[in-house]
């Protein structure tokens, strides 16, 4: 007989293993490619010795004469925030009751709600991956009839619930967003909006303002600091940003990853496109009657292949844009790998207060840091 006892055995015994699997290497490709790992955190914070440059204590010198003087290496402190990742998946108490005599029917239960927290994990953690760590998925550009319409729907989905903020005031909370039409830059949601969102308002995740994890958005903002150092004394936190590209071709490509390894001593691994010029770059190849690689990555990912590089078209990525990066240098720190918030009986199933519902939340905490920001690339402006 099915139980909350064995729900919760289930789901902490079989599930939990199999949702961990599929969360840190089916989620992106981008993903699949960070070494995850537990060092260099403490307490609440990442705090991250990294070199930079190379050991001073070289050089050459007379037969008799004096040795080079010593110069260990010089090292900065990358500090940063352990970010909070949440998921719930949530179980009525008439659907376990329904259930319970028969164990296929719970099993169905369990799965169809894990299957849709993965979805929702999946497109969230992608678009993290790529984001400035705000929160923020649209800004406004009008609102008319209950309409919204947006100057990028590539962070917005169905279902997703989101905040409407005016500079740092709330207007809008825990609006679930009910269409987005992706051609025409517009979104309705569950709530009115006609008084309180207004042009050049912004959209961020439900109470995710500021608390998400530090994406390429962030490591390519060079106006802003990184990892609690000023960039503009620092050359190696400022990633090579070339825009106004134009056509891409192979050589504007291969100049970039050249000047990489030349200036950075960086291997670029990883290329990630948005669809616009994922086109551009199969237009190109075909042009000039070229074959086009393609490849087959890790968490059973395929992509198109430059030189023996993947070239993976994501949506997350701006239109116009091309990152190329070194990923062996990027790591996400965590306390811990996903684990289900327990009571202090050791529960994971929790009644919802004044709810006839049980929900379990998945956390994590950890944050992205890449060790080498001077050793990565972004062409933006290509056509």
């Amino acid at each position: 007989m099915v139980t909350i006892n064995s729900a919760e055995s289930a789901l902490k015994s079989v599930y939990l293993g199999a949702v961990t699997e599929l969360l840190n290497t089916k989620v992106n490709p981008l993903m699949t490619k960070i070494e995850q790992t537990t060092s260099d955190v403490w307490g609440k914070e990442i705090r991250k010795a990294v070199s930079v440059g190379i050991n001073g204590g070289i050089g050459a010198g007379d037969e008799t004469g004096s040795l080079p003087a010593a110069h260990g290496n010089s090292y900065m402190q990358f500090v940063s925030t352990l970010k909070n990742l949440y998921g719930q998946i949530e179980i009525s108490d008439k659907a376990i009751r329904a259930s319970a005599d028969d164990r296929g029917a719970f099993t169905d239960l369990l799965n169809a709600e894990l299957d849709g927290l993965l979805k929702a994990s999946k497109f969230n953690l992608g678009r993290m991956l790529y984001g400035d760590g705000t929160g923020c998925v649209a800004t406004v550009e009008d609102v008319a009839d209950g309409v919204i319409e947006v100057a990028d729907t590539r962070n917005l989905i169905e279902g997703l619930v989101v905040d409407f903020y005016s500079g740092e005031t709330l207007k809008l909370a825990g609006a679930r967003i009910t269409s987005v039409d992706h051609a025409n830059l517009t979104v309705t949601v569950d709530k009115d909006v006609s008084t309180a969102v207004t042009e050049g308002a912004a959209m961020y995740v439900q109470g995710s303002k500021g608390k998400e994890i530090t994406g390429l958005g962030a490591i390519f903002d060079t106006t802003k600091p990184l990892y609690g150092i000023t960039r503009s004394s620092n050359s190696v936190l400022s990633p090579l940003v070339k825009t106004g590209v134009g056509a891409i071709d192979e050589t504007k490509i291969q100049e970039v990853i050249d000047r990489l390894e030349t200036e950075a001593g960086s291997n670029v691994d990883f290329i990630a496109v948005s669809a616009d010029v994922k086109y551009a770059y199969m237009d190109y190849m075909s042009q000039y009657k070229r074959n086009i690689d393609v490849m087959n990555l890790d968490g059973g990912f395929r992509s198109l292949s430059f030189g023996g590089i993947p070239l993976v078209y994501d949506r997350f990525v701006p239109s116009g844009t091309m990152y190329l990066l070194d990923t062996s240098v990027f790591h996400l720190h965590q306390l811990c790998d996903w684990r289900f918030l327990e009571t202090e009986n050791g529960n994971i199933l929790r009644q919802s207060q004044g709810y006839p519902v049980y929900t379990a939340t998945l956390v994590k905490y950890c944050d992205l840091v890449c060790d080498r920001p001077n050793g990565q690339a972004v062409l933006k402006g290509i056509t």
